[in-house]
């Protein structure tokens, strides 16, 4: 551990090893990065399904959270198909 004046030093007394006290301090901004990222994916595949009508989609993106894979490959593979245009208003 750090010494007793180190950002470590309230858990200096306990049995947790080092590294598991310093990955404590770090989870929140690893948690927070992938939340952004999720959120953005999302945003975006669910604004593109709802501008094409594509209620089903909608739905699945909506209710699975697969830290934006699902999104991607429907943004970049699934609503690139032929036949496939927004709805007009």
């Amino acid at each position: 551990m750090m010494g007793q004046n180190g950002i470590f030093s309230t858990y200096a007394n306990t049995n947790a090893p080092e590294w598991l006290v310093k990955a404590m301090f770090f989870l929140p901004a690893v948690v927070l990065v992938f939340v952004l990222w999720s959120l953005f994916w999302k945003g975006w595949s669910l604004w593109r399904a709802a501008r094409r009508g594509e209620k089903g989609w909608f739905v699945a993106l909506l209710v699975i959270n697969t830290l934006g894979i699902l999104e991607i490959l429907y943004l970049f593979v699934f609503s690139k198909k032929e036949g496939s245009q927004p709805v007009k208003q």
